[in-house]
């Protein structure tokens, strides 16, 4: 039976991938595991391979089609097989016209066409667009309702002409990220809570455990997946989503790390977080951020992420609050960590200090619960022995 290649769906609100190249042509032999072709999809740029050995045939979408999740674009055959007849989709019955909305006694009909466009204006103000050569559709009115008066024309004749700038050219993944981003801004009820943790034994875990052969890599955004992954198996909650007016559990602790690349903002995710020793961890971070910044992600390197840890703190941010991260229940955004003078044992002292901040979906997680979330994050940062491998 032919092996379909279809394009992916790697998150909720995921509609359709573009296909922006093609690695092999049809009629070329393929083998199972191997890149094929490469799509642009509602998260990131990722390389499709081939679902079996074969041939490749049938190619339905060419570069730089937007083409629907689920669906096939292409077939991998084995000998003596034959792809199946493309599915014939009837043509969409046209839209019916919409009713062209009556005219008042200042309203003056413009240009020829089937339905011309109307614009509210006084008779003199019409006059002088006229006379000057000067669309009156273009013209913004400061008259009752919007009305284009006979000021609003000769005001044209002083006014700077406005300087026409280009439009910034915006990737289809920064767009994504823009809908998603609104999305739940718009969806999730978010709400935040902040707390400051002396990070000095953070600091000495860190170059502990760099003097070790094989972990010289690892930074504190690891120690921060490691100590997240402890915190949300005592808070499953915190690892759970809202999905279609319910609550869904997470069935594992898949942290993702939001890395900056030079198209948008990504999100590769961690699987498993709370059964990776500290080096595999560490190792898993740094594989995922440089595929990222390549582009090479694969599309599990993308999916299924349940926490998402935000760190600004290498660009000299101090705190800031991050977007909840949808379908997931919360994010924690931590910033740089610096020397501050605080109260030690009722005497000013210098102390490294790490600001936490977690923002909240409501929909999962109460203010108690979150509290209690936070807490225990402040108590590993602040006290790690127990993590310590």
């Amino acid at each position: 039976m032919p092996a379909e290649v279809i394009m992916p769906m790697l998150g909720m609100a995921q509609e359709t991938g573009k296909v922006l190249r093609w690695l092999k042509a049809e009629g070329d032999a393929v083998a199972k595991g191997e890149p094929i072709m490469e799509v642009e999809t509602d998260k990131v740029t990722v390389e499709i391979e081939a679902p079996a050995d074969g041939v490749l045939a049938a190619v339905s979408a060419a570069e730089g089609d937007e083409v629907p999740v689920g669906r096939a674009v292409a077939f991998v055959l084995a000998p003596g097989e034959s792809a199946p007849e493309p599915v014939q989709v009837a043509a969409a019955a046209p839209a019916a016209a919409t009713p062209e909305p009556a005219s008042n006694s200042l309203l003056q009909a413009d240009g020829g066409g089937a339905a011309p466009r109307r614009v509210l204006a006084s008779p003199k103000a019409r006059r002088l667009a006229s006379e000057r050569g000067v669309p009156i559709e273009e013209i913004a009115g400061s008259g009752p309702h919007g009305a284009v008066v006979a000021a609003d024309v000769r005001a044209l004749a002083t006014a700077p002409a406005a300087p026409v700038r280009a439009p910034l050219e915006v990737s289809s993944a920064w767009r994504t990220m823009a809908d998603r981003m609104q999305a739940s801004w718009r969806d999730a009820p978010h709400f935040y809570l902040q707390r400051d943790c002396d990070a000095t034994r953070l600091d000495s875990w860190r170059d502990a455990v760099r003097r070790r052969p094989g972990y010289e890599r690892v930074t504190h955004t690891d120690l921060l997946v490691k100590i997240c992954a402890a915190a949300l198996l005592l808070h499953p909650r915190v690892n759970a989503s809202w999905r279609d007016g319910g609550l869904v559990g997470g069935d594992a602790v898949n942290v993702g790390v939001a890395v900056a690349t030079d198209e948008a903002l990504i999100v590769p995710v961690i699987h498993g977080a709370d059964r990776l020793e500290l080096r595999e961890l560490s190792e898993r971070r740094a594989e995922l951020v440089a595929r990222a910044r390549e582009k090479k992600l694969r599309p599990d390197d993308v999916g299924g992420g349940t926490f998402t840890i935000s760190n600004l703190g290498m660009f000299g941010v101090d705190s800031f609050q991050a977007v909840v991260n949808p379908p997931q229940a919360a994010i924690l955004a931590v910033g740089r960590i610096a020397d501050r003078v605080v109260a030690v044992d009722g005497a000013p002292a210098v102390r490294p200090v790490l600001t936490l901040s977690v923002s909240f979906d409501h929909r999962v997680v109460d203010g108690a619960e979150g509290a209690r979330f936070l807490d225990t994050l402040a108590s590993l940062v602040e006290e790690p022995a127990a993590l310590v491998s």
